[in-house]
């Protein structure tokens, strides 16, 4: 459980299998999503090729690396939950823009990096809406799912940033039952 400076205390859901989590309150549950409202949030990001596996994977053994020392003081930092790809679709040229992030608790003063492609993101509380699946994330799966949710957003009639998504993992690569993804877009 979580107690934040301003009151009030959090506790994260199963999934989330002990790690730290951002913090969110549910606003509502929709048959085939749920809408949250997230706190504002620190993340270590870096920019990656594409959303295939390869590239994520990539993304997550250099952040992965910062987490357990390579960094200018040699710190560890303790896993959180979850691990995000992200998406901006149509950045430069119509390409789209594609990190990998980890959540890093608030309490954490990020030391600096040795490798420069690894940034330190803040974002701010936002309303996103949630589509769980099973299984192991694919790029395939995770499309899907975004595509679903967009759908079901939309029927729902709410707003939502069509240009950006994320995908949301929050198992290690050894759980092999009991998965859970998710795949989340902004409102607006």
């Amino acid at each position: 459980m979580a107690c934040f400076s301003l009151g009030g205390c959090w506790e994260a859901p199963w999934f989330c299998h002990d790690y730290i989590c951002p913090a969110y309150t549910v606003v509502n549950t929709y048959e085939s999503f749920e809408e949250r409202l997230y706190e504002a949030s620190q993340w270590i990001t870096t920019d990656i090729s594409s959303t295939k596996g390869s590239d994520v994977q990539e993304g997550f053994w250099k952040l992965y690396d910062f987490m357990q020392g390579e960094n200018k003081e040699g710190m560890k930092i303790t896993m959180t939950r979850p691990i995000l790809v992200s998406v901006l679709e149509g950045v430069e040229n119509g390409d789209s823009q594609v990190s990998v992030s980890f959540f890093i608790s608030a309490d954490i003063v990020l030391p600096e990096p040795n490798d420069e492609t690894i940034k330190y993101k803040n974002l701010p509380s936002a309303t996103v809406y949630v589509r769980v699946f099973d299984g192991f994330a694919s790029e395939v799966n995770g499309l899907e799912n975004v595509d679903k949710l967009k759908k079901d957003v939309q029927a729902a009639g709410k707003l939502f940033d069509k240009t950006r998504f994320e995908g949301a993992g929050y198992d290690s690569p050894w759980t092999l039952i009991n998965r859970h993804n998710e795949v989340w877009i902004y409102a607006v």
